[in-house]
């Protein structure tokens, strides 16, 4: 199994699999990234990576994800976004070798942790993380979100 970083060129394909994802989450409704918002994000802001897991020349999964910062580490951290491996090459260790990757890159850049967020009904995805992985959930935490109109009004709140 190889892994390559993605670069610029490659906005459509990682488009591909966020939209892969996103139907197996259910969720295709909420996908509005274009590849040109990919490429300003990920290639020109550089605010996310992306890396791909190949068979042969195919890209047959990817991962996404960012810098966060631990106050409590006092260092940088590293966000999974997503992860996908497309349905028929699930089992032969690709998502394995993407996490495997990304802890290596973890470690490579000084990092204190790598995390992520799984799906509460994604019974397959968390069997693989906390037995394969041996990857701790944390039970103590709630994920809250702001978007759309209560994200723009939480900002029009700041300027009054």
């Amino acid at each position: 199994m190889k892994i390559r970083f993605a670069v610029p060129g490659d906005e459509q394909k990682i488009l591909d699999f966020i939209r892969a994802l996103a139907e197996y989450e259910k969720l295709s409704h909420e996908v509005v990234a274009t590849p040109e918002l990919l490429r300003e994000w990920i290639f020109e802001k550089k605010k996310a990576e992306v890396i791909f897991a190949l068979e042969g020349y195919r890209e047959v999964g990817f991962a996404l994800f960012f810098h966060n910062f631990s106050t409590f580490l006092g260092r940088s951290g590293i966000y999974l976004e997503d992860l996908f491996v497309l349905p028929e090459y699930r089992g032969k260790g690709y998502g394995k070798g993407l996490l495997e990757q990304l802890a290596a890159i973890t470690l490579e850049r000084g990092c204190g942790r790598l995390e992520w967020v799984c799906l509460d009904w994604n019974t397959p995805s968390i069997d693989f993380y906390t037995q394969r992985m041996k990857a701790v959930p944390l039970d103590d935490w709630t994920i809250y979100r702001l978007t759309g109109d209560t994200l723009e009004k939480a900002a029009k709140a700041a300027d009054e």
